[in-house]
C-alpha cells in the first residue's frame, strides 16, 4: 500500500523500498572485528578514571530559607531579599570532565516566599565579551548560548519534574521530564526571568509561581539541581549530576519548604481568533470569529483539572515536511499546549513511537492532517500520594465520513522501589473512524542508579489489548526492554516486542503491525580528555522483524565504526548498513514505479557530519549511498544555520534522493528556508517556506508574535499554499489563511 509525503499542516508520505547484492558484506564484517579489537585496546590504554567516576550527588541537601521580601525580577541581584537566600557555589563540571573543576566561578542563590520559588545567579566570566547570547525569541532553543538551568521535582519521585532555562538575554525555555532522562520541551509554563551583563560576567533572576507547579504542601523535601552552560567552551557545570547529565534521578534535595500556597489555583485563559480563509479550488473566501476558552483549576495543590471549549490551535507552530522512503508512517510530536500539560503522566512503557496506546495528535486532526474542531475537552491530572493519575475526555466534531466522537483516556501509575513505577492505561473512542474501539494496557518501568556505582540499569515490560468493533482475534501487543544507557565505557540495550495483526490503538499510534521483533545494541564510548577529542567510540545495532507467523520481513545490521565529538562540539559518524527486506506485496513508490514482491538484501554507507551550533555558521550534512532493492539510491541532505547576532536567524535546508531501479527512476527534492527576526525579547517574526516535488506544492507560514510576559500572547499568522507545475515551476495559489489570535491568562 503506497505511502505519501508529510508536509506542514497536512499529512503526506512517500513510500519506497530496498536493495541488493552484498558487495560490502565482507568489508563490514572485517571492519567490525578489526575496529572492535582496536577500540578495546584504545579504550584500555587511553581511558583513565576521571574525578567523578562512581560519584552520585543525590545525597546533597540544603535547608531552604523563606522570606516575605520579594525581589524585583530585573536580572540585577541588588534586592535586600537575596541576603536571606541560600548560596550554592560547590559546583563541578559534568561536561567535558565528569566532576572536574569548573573553569569559571558561579554562584547561585535560592529562597522562597509563600507564592514564589526564586533562583538568582551570578555567573563570573574572565572574558565577558565572549559570552554567547544569540537567541532572542521566547521559547526557542538555547543550545548554542550561555545559559543557566534548574529542575524542580516537587514530589521528590526522582522520576519526573519541571525544567527551566534562561539565557543572558532573558529568554525563557522550559519543559517537563516525561521520565527520569527525557524532557518534553513543548510544555509551556508561566514564570518570570530576566538577565543582565556587566564587566564581571552576567546575572539572572527567576521567579517560579507555585501556581505553575503541582506539589504536595505537606512535602517539605523537593528534588533540585542547578546548572550553567559556557557555550564557547562547551562546558557544563552543576550542583548535582550523575553520568554527565542532570535529571530528577540525580538531583539533590531542598528541605524545609512549608507554608506555600497557590491562591485559588484557578487559571482562566480566554482567546479569540479572527480568521480570513480563501480556498482557491472553488469554495471561495470565508471569515469567522472563533472564541475559545481554556481553564485550569487546582483541585488540590497536586491535582489539576483542565477544561477547553471550542479549542483553536491556529497559532501552533508548523510541522516540518519530511520525505519518507520507508513503507511506514512517520511520527510527529505534539505541540498543542492543552495536550502537553502533565504529558509525563500519560507516557506508557517508555514507548516512543510504534505501539503507543495514546498519542494525542490523533485527536483534532483528520487522516490527512486537516484540523478537526474540538467542541470540548476535560482533563484531570496530577499526583495523589505515590499515585500518578491522568484522565482525559474530549468531544471531537464530525468531519468527512467520521461522526462526532468522544475520546476517553485514563492512566494511573504507582511509584515503587526507589526509582521505578507500575501502571495501567485505558482508552475508549475512535477519532478517525466510526468503529467502536477500546484498549487496556499495563506496564512496569524499572530504573536503578545505585546497583553499579556510577552506572544506570533500566528495564520496561508492557502489555496491551485492543478491542475493535468487528474484530475478535489477534489484538494484543506486548514487549520488554533492558538498557545499560551510560555515557562512558560500555552501553547497550536488548528488547523484544510483538504487535499482532489486528492490534488497533485508535487513540494511539501504530505504523507497523503483525510483527514479532527483536533488537540489540552494543557500544563503547571513551573520553581521551585530550586537546582535540572530547569522546570517541563505536556502536553495533542488530534488528530483526518477523511477521507473527515467524517469516522474516526486515533485518537491519548497522555498524558505526566511528562516532566522535571534538572539544569544540563538531561531530562525525560513519555508518555501514546491511538491510534485508522481504516484500509479500508489491507497492507503488512513485507513479508508474512498482516494486515487485521478493527477498531483497542491500548494503549502504552513510556519513553524518555536524558542526557545533555555537558557531555563527553551523552546518549539518548527511550523505547516504549504496544499493536499494534491485537498484541504487543516493541521498544527500542537510542544512546551513547562520546566526550573525541575536536579532536574525537564517536556516536553509535541502534533501535530495536519487532512486534508480529497474522498474523506473525518480528524484525527490525537499527545500526548506527559515527566517526568524527578533525585534526584542517581546516581539518576534518567524517565517518558514517549504517545497517538495512529491506533493508538487509549496507552503509559506509566517507568525508575528507579541509576548509581553508569560501567559499573554498576540499572534498574527499568515498561511499560504501553492500548487507547483513540475514542468514550468509556475505557482498557483491553492489556499490562503490569515489569523489574528489573542489570548490572556488570568490567575486567581
Amino acid at each position: 500500500m503506497p505511502c505519501e509525503l508529510r508536509m506542514a499542516g497536512t499529512r503526506h508520505e512517500l513510500c519506497v523500498a530496498s536493495l541488493g547484492s552484498g558487495r560490502w558484506a565482507r568489508l563490514m564484517v572485517r571492519s567490525q572485528v578489526v575496529l572492535l579489537v582496536l577500540g578495546l585496546n584504545l579504550a584500555m590504554s587511553v581511558h583513565a578514571a576521571v574525578p567523578g567516576d562512581g560519584v552520585a550527588d543525590n545525597s546533597k541537601s540544603l535547608c531552604l530559607r523563606r522570606t516575605e521580601a520579594a525581589p524585583v525580577i530585573d536580572g540585577v541581584l541588588d534586592d535586600v531579599a537575596w541576603i536571606d537566600a541560600i548560596r550554592i557555589d560547590d559546583l563541578h563540571q559534568f561536561q567535558p570532565v565528569d566532576h572536574g573543576t569548573p573553569s569559571e566561578k558561579s554562584e547561585f542563590f535560592v529562597f522562597y516566599d509563600k507564592d514564589f520559588f526564586y533562583v538568582g545567579a551570578h555567573l563570573y566570566d574572565s572574558s565577558p565579551q565572549e559570552i554567547s547570547a544569540r537567541q532572542l525569541v521566547q521559547g526557542q532553543t538555547l543550545m548554542f548560548d550561555d545559559a543557566i538551568e534548574f529542575l524542580l521535582d516537587p514530589f521528590q519521585t526522582r522520576r519526573t519534574g519541571f525544567w527551566f532555562q534562561l539565557n543572558p538575554n532573558g529568554i525563557r525555555r522550559d519543559g517537563v521530564y516525561e521520565s527520569a532522562t527525557e524532557i518534553n520541551r513543548d510544555w509551556d509554563g508561566i514564570w518570570q526571568g530576566q538577565a543582565s551583563r556587566d564587566e564581571t560576567g552576567w546575572s539572572a533572576e527567576i521567579a517560579i509561581p507555585f501556581k505553575t507547579l503541582n506539589f504536595n504542601p505537606d512535602n517539605s523535601r523537593w528534588g533540585f539541581t542547578v546548572a550553567r552552560t559556557i557555550a564557547r567552551k562547551k562546558e557544563e557545570i552543576a550542583w548535582a549530576s550523575f553520568d554527565r547529565a542532570i535529571n530528577p534521578g540525580s538531583a539533590g534535595t531542598l528541605d524545609c519548604i512549608s507554608g506555600i500556597r497557590q491562591g485559588r489555583g484557578l487559571d482562566v485563559v480566554p482567546s479569540v481568533a479572527v480568521k480570513q480563509t480563501n480556498d482557491f479550488s472553488g469554495q471561495g473566501a470565508s471569515s469567522e470569529l472563533v472564541p475559545s476558552l481554556d481553564a485550569y483549576y487546582k483541585v488540590t495543590p497536586s491535582l489539576t483539572a483542565a477544561l477547553t471549549l471550542n479549542t483553536d490551535f491556529s497559532a501552533t507552530d508548523v510541522d516540518d515536511r519530511q520525505v519518507n522512503l520507508t513503507r511506514f508512517s512517520l511520527f510527529f510530536p505534539e505541540k498543542r499546549q492543552f495536550f502537553n500539560q502533565d504529558v509525563d503522566i500519560f507516557s506508557f512503557g517508555g514507548l516512543e513511537e510504534n505501539g503507543r496506546p495514546f498519542f494525542s495528535r490523533r485527536i483534532g486532526l483528520g487522516e490527512n492532517g486537516e484540523p478537526v474542531d474540538i467542541t470540548a475537552g476535560l482533563k484531570l491530572s496530577g499526583r495523589v500520594g505515590r499515585w500518578n493519575i491522568g484522565v482525559l475526555d474530549v468531544l471531537q466534531d464530525e468531519y468527512g465520513n467520521v461522526d462526532q466522537s468522544n475520546i476517553f483516556v485514563g492512566r494511573a501509575s504507582a511509584n515503587i522501589l526507589q526509582e521505578s513505577s507500575v501502571g495501567m492505561i485505558f482508552t475508549s473512542g475512535n477519532p478517525t473512524a466510526n468503529l467502536d474501539n477500546h484498549l487496556f494496557g499495563t506496564d512496569f518501568r524499572y530504573r536503578n542508579t545505585s546497583l553499579i556505582p556510577g552506572k544506570t540499569i533500566q528495564a520496561a515490560f508492557w502489555y496491551q489489548q485492543s478491542d475493535t468493533e468487528g474484530v475478535s482475534a489477534d489484538e494484543q501487543a506486548y514487549g520488554w526492554r533492558v538498557e545499560y544507557p551510560n555515557s562512558e565505557q560500555w552501553f547497550g540495550e536488548i528488547s523484544q516486542w510483538v504487535i499482532e495483526e489486528n492490534f488497533n490503538p485508535a487513540a494511539g499510534f501504530v505504523n507497523r503491525s503483525d510483527i514479532s521483533a527483536s533488537k540489540g545494541e552494543l557500544g563503547y564510548t571513551f573520553t581521551p580528555n585530550g586537546r582535540w577529542l572530547r569522546n570517541v567510540g563505536f556502536k553495533a545495532i542488530v534488528e530483526n522483524i518477523d511477521n507473527t507467523d515467524g517469516e522474516l520481513e526486515t533485518r537491519e545490521l548497522i555498524f558505526k565504526p566511528l562516532v566522535a565529538e571534538t572539544q569544540s562540539g563538531d561531530t562525525i559518524e560513519l555508518r555501514l548498513k546491511q538491510l534485508q527486506e522481504v516484500l509479500v506485496e508489491e507497492f507503488e513508490i512513485s507513479p508508474g514505479v512498482i516494486i515487485a514482491t521478493g527477498d531483497y538484501t542491500f548494503d549502504r554507507m552513510q556519513l553524518v557530519v555536524t558542526t557545533a551550533l555555537e558557531r555563527r555558521i553551523a552546518l549539518n550534512m548527511d550523505i547516504d549511498f549504496g544499493e536499494f532493492y534491485d537498484g541504487d539510491l543516493f541521498k544527500i541532505g542537510g542544512d546551513v544555520n547562520w546566526r550573525p547576532g541575536r536579532h536574525l536567524y537564517l536556516q536553509l535546508g535541502y534533501e535530495f534522493n536519487d532512486v534508480d531501479l529497474p522498474e523506473g527512476s525518480f528524484i525527490t527534492r525537499l527545500y526548506r528556508a527559515r527566517i526568524d527576526f527578533a525585534f526584542n525579547a517581546k516581539w518576534s517574526w518567524l517565517n518558514v517556506v517549504q517545497y517538495d516535488n512529491v506533493s508538487e506544492s509549496a507552503g509559506f507560514n509566517s507568525r508575528l508574535r507579541y509576548n509581553p510576559q508569560a501567559g499573554q500572547d498576540i499572534f498574527l499568522v499568515l498561511n499560504r499554499q501553492f500548487d507547483v507545475d513540475p514542468l514550468t515551476r509556475d505557482l498557483s495559489s491553492s489556499m490562503s489563511e490569515a489569523v489574528l489570535q489573542v489570548h490572556y491568562t488570568f490567575r486567581f
